[in-house]
């Protein structure tokens, strides 16, 4: 048993983020919350209700106006999620808890927070969590 303990030791020392690799995320995070904002702002117009005045539009194009504006609310709200995670993890930064995972609290790996900056979980935490 101690053996495993040790093994999984030295996996987290060396999944543990070196500064230059913080550096990088933090930055990517910076330009991430630029990007989720700057969308969120630019889609506003598309997930404005739809006019329902039937002299100006006809039955069919009002419908796929609002499946187009459902979809746009859609996005927004998935930036607005994304954007959430994205300042979560930005002040996990300021609490020098950044790239532990919230649920094991052992360090999540730089290959993970790569393709992802903003993820709270390590893999084998994500993977229980259903997704």
């Amino acid at each position: 048993m101690a053996r495993l303990d040790d093994t999984k030791s030295a996996t987290a020392k060396m999944e543990e983020l070196s500064e230059e690799q913080e550096e990088e995320l933090r930055g990517r995070l910076g330009e991430l919350v630029a990007e989720l904002e700057r969308g969120i702002h630019d889609s506003a117009g598309a997930a404005a209700p739809v006019v329902l005045d039937q002299s100006s539009v006809g039955r069919l194009s009002r419908m796929d106006a609002m499946q187009q504006q459902a979809m746009a609310k859609a996005t927004r709200e998935k930036a607005r999620l994304r954007l959430g995670q994205c300042k979560v993890a930005l002040s996990a930064f300021e609490r020098g808890e950044y790239g532990l995972c919230r649920k094991c609290e052992e360090p999540i790996g730089y290959p993970r927070l790569s393709a992802k900056p903003e993820a709270p979980f390590c893999v084998e935490c994500q993977r229980g969590a259903g997704g």
